[in-house]
Formats: C-alpha cells, structure tokens, sequence
C-alpha cells in the first residue's frame, strides 16, 4: 500500500468506526494497516447507499457494482483506499465470494427498508457483517481458519445487531430505515409510527430486551472462537467483542430505551473497559473466561420469551 492510501483508510476508520478503532490500534503491526483497509472500503460502500439521498436508486446500484468490479480487480479503482483492497484481497486470499456478499447486501440497503422475521434480518447481516468477519479473518491468517470461521461469523453479526439496536431512532429518522424484525414489532405491538414519533413504551422495551437477547447469544458463539486465531490478534478481538458489549449495560441501565437516548460509550468508559480487560487477560488468557468476567453479557444471561434459545450459524459455501 502506498501512504495515500494507508492515510484514507486509517482516517476514515478513525473518525466513523470510533469503537471498533479502538481495538484495532492493538492488532499487531502486521494487519493494522491492512484492517485500516478493510474498514475504509466498508464505508466507502456503505456512503453510496446512505451518503446522499438525493441519488437515486439506480445511481446507487451502478455505483456499487462500480465498486464490486474495481474491488475485484476487473476494472480501476476511483478512491484509494478501494485501490488498495482490491490489492488487499489478491495478496491475502480473500474470496470473491466474500466481496459479492458484502456488496449484495449493500443493494438490498438500496430498496429495502424492513425485514419481516429475524432470519430474513440474518439473510442482509450474512454479506453486511458475517462477510467482514471472514474477510478480517483472510487477513489474520489464522493457523485453523475452518474452525474459526463460524465463530468469526457470528461476532461479526453480533457487532452490527448491536449498531442495530443501538441506533433505532436514527436509522427511522435519517433513513426510514428499521432493522429491527417486524414480527418482534408486531408481537408486541410496536408501530413504525410510534418509532418515528420516538414514543417509548413498555412494550418496545420488552422488544429491545428480545433482540438484545439475541445479539448476546452470537456474542458468546462468537468469543468461543478466539482461542483460533493467531496468539496476536486474540487480545483485540476479544477487546473489539468488550466493547461494543458495553453498549448493552447502557442499554439496560436506561431501561431499554433506544429512542430517547442514544447509548454512547465516553471516553473515560472506554479506557476503562480496555484497563480491566487487559488485567483479565493477562492473569487468565482465555478469551471465554476474560468476556465472562468483564464484559456486559454474562454467560448465564436469561433469554427472554419472544428469542431463540440458540442462534445457529449456516455457513454459506465460499470460493
């Protein structure tokens, strides 16, 4: 990578993925610069969905399969920092397949505003998510990447449930956007309507309290897996998974209440969350038992009515 593109990656990582860059300054030197990549291009697609509003939608679609064959290397790249995945992708054996799944689902974003049931959620969160999490994983270069691979999945899918309920009412009020499922809605008789009017109500507490329930549970799927990766990365990505974690004790604390206040981690917060997990970690070394003891998701959690006792993760065939 050249320093133009080492400097557009790192400063768009830096200024909109403030949590996750957090953990990622700790990655070895090796794939910090490379996730500094990865992130940018994340972003770089994601503003031509939501970026500007007034492009309409079939701008967006030519512009993403714009994006899809540049980061392919089937034609030149516009932007840096997609120069420099595409070379990202040749050098560590990123699947095409990977890169088709994250942009598909950035289409769906084009035309698609609600998901009916939590797998029809899962279907998008499969190439916005789950994808980043192999793609993170090609990089590491793990020693056992078939027996990571679920769980990288799944932690991948936990982070963006998170975002997802974290940013409720700005995802309704910017986008029209809800990705909460309907069918948890509808069972508790939550409207889009109410939403929009940033109305919280028991019963939209208690829809939070489900699907937060369930992001958990890819949470604890999700850390199991660190003990595959790389001794070097474990550390981080087990701090990644701590901290967006700590969004649901400020979840609870304000009693499940998205639409008023928006939970934010502070700063003080933080270096905190990153002190005690560094302690744990040196004393125990395990990434199940260092989460469990530090993180906002404890591993005897209940599992309220309305959530699945387990989230299963179907790998999808990849190149």
């Amino acid at each position: 990578m050249n320093e133009s593109q080492r400097k557009r990656g790192k400063a768009i990582h830096r200024q909109t993925g403030q949590t996750f860059y957090y953990a990622t300054r700790l990655l070895p030197e090796r794939i910090r610069e490379q996730t500094y990549v990865l992130y940018g291009f994340f972003r770089v697609s994601d503003e031509v969905v939501d970026g500007d509003t007034e492009l309409p939608p079939d701008a967006k679609e030519e512009k993403l399969n714009a994006l899809r064959a540049a980061a392919l290397g089937e034609q030149p790249a516009e932007d840096p920092v997609v120069e420099a995945f595409s070379e990202l992708r040749a050098e560590t054996g990123i699947s095409e397949h990977e890169v088709d799944a994250f942009i598909d689902a950035m289409l769906t974003d084009v035309d698609t505003d609600r998901y009916e049931t939590f797998e029809d959620l899962r279907e998008y969160t499969r190439g916005s998510a789950a994808a980043v999490g192999n793609m993170m994983l090609a990089i590491m270069d793990a020693d056992e990447p078939d027996a990571a691979r679920d769980h990288a999945m799944a932690l991948g899918e936990a982070f963006q449930l998170t975002n997802f309920i974290r940013d409720v009412d700005e995802d309704i009020t910017d986008l029209d956007r809800i990705y909460l499922p309907m069918e948890t809605l509808n069972r508790y008789d939550v409207t889009s309507d109410q939403l929009r009017r940033g109305v919280c109500t028991p019963e939209f507490r208690q829809a939070i309290r489900v699907e937060l329930s369930r992001a958990e549970q890819l949470y604890r799927n999700g850390v199991r897996g660190i003990k595959y990766l790389p001794e070097d990365c474990q550390f981080p990505v087990l701090l990644a998974a701590v901290l967006y974690a700590e969004h649901h004790r400020l979840i609870r604390a304000q009693e499940f209440d998205v639409l008023t206040t928006r939970p934010s981690l502070s700063h003080r917060r933080k270096l905190w969350t990153v002190a005690k997990t560094w302690w744990n970690w040196r004393r125990f070394r395990d990434p199940v038992s260092v989460f469990e003891r530090v993180s906002a998701i404890p591993e005897d959690a209940e599992s309220p009515a309305g959530a699945t006792t387990e989230v299963e993760h179907t790998t999808a065939s990849t190149d």
